[in-house]
Parts: structure tokens; sequence; C-alpha cells
């Protein structure tokens, strides 16, 4: 049972960092992504507060892969994609609102699984 908790645990693990990591890319190379800067300029966010977006979610990868500061990177990683919706509520875009919900679960189902293999 235990080896089913840190296996999910550091499958989630992994999807998470990686998630974090490909979004950080894509945000610094917005203009070169007309998705990202279709997303972004929906969603109010200017080209000043970019840098600020790629920092936090590089910042949460790193914070990820290291078990002392593993749910310190998984409320920051929650609180963006709160951030996110709450953006997208006040711009009227309810789609990405709603599918960044299953993106929230994650961090919080990672704190409750706690830091896979662990001691």
């Amino acid at each position: 049972m235990i080896m089913i908790k840190n296996s999910i645990s550091l499958l989630l693990l992994i999807v998470s960092v990686s998630l974090s990591f490909k979004h950080a890319w894509d945000t610094a190379h917005y203009q070169s992504n007309p998705a990202s800067l279709t997303m972004m300029t929906s969603l109010g966010i200017n080209r000043s507060a970019v840098p600020v977006f790629v920092f936090l979610t590089v910042a949460i990868g790193i914070l990820l892969i290291m078990p002392k500061t593993f749910f310190f990177g998984n409320m920051l990683n929650a609180m963006s994609i709160v951030l996110i919706m709450g953006l997208a509520l006040r711009a009227g875009n309810y789609r990405i609102a709603l599918v960044e919900i299953p993106f929230l679960a994650m961090p919080l189902i990672m704190i409750w699984l706690k830091y896979p293999f662990k001691n």
C-alpha cells in the first residue's frame, strides 16, 4: 500500500515539475507562441509581468524537487493556479477557470500524499 502511495506521489511529482518547466518555457517564449500570447492578453497580463511569471514557475519546479521545500512549492503552485483562475473569471473566460480545476487539485493531492520515498 505504501509503495502504491509513493508511486502515485512520484508520478504526480514528475508531471507537476514537468508542467512547471514547460509553462515557464512557454511563458518566456510567448512572442513565438501565439496561444500563450493570446491567453496572457485575454487574462490581462502585460509584458512587464512575464518575467515574474517565468521566475515563479521555475521556482515552483525547483521547490517541488527538494523534500524540504516540497510543501512550499505545492502551496505556491496552488496559489498561482488560483491566481490564473481568478484572472480568467475576471476576464469572463470561464473555460480557462474550469480547465484549471484538475491542476488545482494536483498540488493539494501531492501535499496529502507527501514527498515520495521520504522516510
